[in-house]
């Protein structure tokens, strides 16, 4: 924006007035305005450029032959912006061929990015020192258990180096569960056990069902719920569901009957 050089001049930025004594509103300006202190006249300062939103509040200071905006309130919203006001031939005004709206906006893109980046790293790197799965549940369940591999990864350490069957470690780490406190179940278990609670409900109903599992969040006779069937990954489980999460699990170990 270009600035008037001049010494004997006061220069002003927006503002807040009424409509008049009559108005119910309030009016908030971005026009500039310059008193000249030797004609005592008062002159709208035109501009190059798009002037900043309309605001009165705001803070203004003189830098060299430069005028600093910061901030204000338009009556709704309060900025924390900056905007310079500038003579022609000054080097800033050369170098910003770009609106600074849209210098800020690709900035703040930029640096949002930046953000989002480094906190999915901080987060793989924490979910990795902790052994916490990184696997989200897909749209289809893993009905199989020989097919949800961490599943199976930690019914292998259960069973340690015994030489049991694939469905000897699964019932191995379901009596395992089946014996654990809420206190002593660690965060890499927890996605396993979601997928198998959720895997046994699927096996619970499906001969009742058929394919239609939308009703397998409900027992037969509709009376037991199984609160976190549609929960979609373990990182939306609290530490208060543990319990009874642990209990609708026994429950289900005991009374569904699973393929040999």
């Amino acid at each position: 924006m270009p600035f008037l050089k001049c010494l004997r001049v006061l220069l002003l930025f927006g503002g807040h007035g009424t409509g008049g004594w009559l108005s119910r509103y309030d009016i908030y300006y971005n026009d500039c305005v310059v008193l000249d202190r030797v004609s005592v006249q008062w002159k709208r300062f035109p501009i190059s450029n798009d002037p900043p939103p309309a605001r009165a509040y705001h803070s203004m200071n003189c830098v060299g032959s430069r005028y600093l905006l910061f901030g204000g309130f338009d009556g709704k919203l309060t900025y924390g912006d900056l905007w310079w006001l500038v003579p022609e031939d000054d080097t800033l005004a050369k170098r910003l061929t770009t609106y600074p709206s849209e210098v800020v906006s690709e900035t703040n893109t930029t640096i949002q990015t930046k953000e989002v980046q480094g906190e999915r790293s901080l987060v793989k790197d924490l979910q990795k020192r902790l052994e916490i799965s990184t696997v989200l549940s897909t749209a289809k369940p893993i009905i199989n258990e020989m097919e949800d591999n961490e599943f199976m990864q930690l019914a292998s350490t259960v069973v340690g180096e015994d030489t049991a069957s694939n469905m000897q470690a699964v019932k191995a780490l379901r009596d395992h569960w089946m014996k654990s406190a809420p206190q002593s179940i660690t965060l890499k278990e927890l996605s396993p056990l979601l997928r198998d609670y959720q895997r046994l409900i699927t096996h619970h109903n499906i001969g009742k069902l058929g394919s239609n599992l939308a009703l397998a969040g409900s027992d037969f006779s509709g009376t037991t719920v199984f609160s976190f069937y549609h929960v979609k990954d373990a990182s939306r489980l609290r530490l208060n569901d543990i319990p009874k999460l642990l209990t609708e699990y026994n429950g289900l170990v005991s009374s569904t009957t699973l393929p040999s």
